[in-house]
């Protein structure tokens, strides 16, 4: 594993229980910088990768290499190698109710630093400078339960950048969301590639993926890496999408103006 290298997966495998494999032998790298996007129909296993990438579950065989150290249970088991991961590597859930626990949020934003042990002066200064840039100031005092998806996704979001994250892993990011916020998520996702840090997002949104990727590894329904190359090749391999259950037969692209419907011509 090279320096440049952020992840590495070698023959990972991971199961339900004693038998039940969902996936194995999965090898793929993560390089620092790059913007990925992991592409797959429902249960193909996208999720479980990001969890496995995350440190929030663990390979059942094989093992994953992230910043050149091998991230096991026992490792992360450490509270100070734990606390610099989950700083190094921020996970925004499909669900963000699932992400979201406070009483405000102003607290959400502020529960990870403290978590981290940041002094309380870094920590307002932190979560003052997240809600300016996520226009959440008319929110800051309302508890996350009583806001629209939207709002909710962008006080999870703000919540995973106030750590200031080398890595920001994002699973199906857009689902639930008005095409406005669909839109800033995107320009968001494109801004933060640019200043550095890697992305690698989890969708089986194709416009999303020809917007943030230069590279795709897509999943097959029985749980295989079937590609691993440009987005543009990716998307325009109709057969293959069709295959994995990304699209139907109605589904085309007219190439050059990016332009994507589900419907035939008359």
């Amino acid at each position: 594993m090279t320096p440049a290298n952020t992840f590495k997966f070698e023959r990972v495998g991971y199961r339900y229980g004693r038998d039940e494999w969902i996936f194995r032998d999965i090898d793929f790298v993560v390089d620092a910088g790059e913007s990925i996007v992991l592409l797959g129909a429902n249960g193909s296993g996208k999720s479980t990768l990001l969890k496995i990438m995350c440190g929030l579950t663990f390979a059942s065989a094989g093992r994953l290499l992230a910043f050149g150290q091998e991230i096991t249970e026992e490792h992360l088991e450490n509270d100070s190698a734990a606390k610099e991961y989950h700083r190094r590597v921020g996970f925004l859930f499909q669900n963000s109710d699932a992400q979201l626990f406070t009483t405000s949020v102003k607290d959400e934003i502020a529960f990870g630093p403290l978590q981290m042990g940041m002094k309380k002066d870094e920590v307002r200064a932190r979560v003052d400078d997240v809600i300016e840039m996520f226009g959440l100031s008319n929110l800051a005092d309302r508890s996350p339960y009583r806001l629209s998806g939207g709002e909710k996704k962008k006080v999870a979001l703000a919540s995973v950048l106030v750590l200031n994250p080398e890595v920001i892993i994002l699973d199906e990011p857009t689902n639930g969301l008005d095409p406005k916020t669909q839109r800033w998520l995107t320009e968001l996702i494109l801004k933060l590639n640019d200043q550095g840090r890697t992305i690698v997002v989890a969708t089986h949104n194709l416009d999303l993926a020809h917007a943030i990727a230069d590279r795709a590894l897509i999943l097959s329904e029985d749980h295989r890496v079937v590609f691993d190359g440009p987005t543009r090749d990716a998307l325009s391999n109709r057969e293959q999408l069709i295959d994995v259950n990304l699209i139907d037969e109605y589904f085309h692209i007219h190439e050059g103006k990016h332009h994507i419907h589900q419907y035939r011509h008359n």
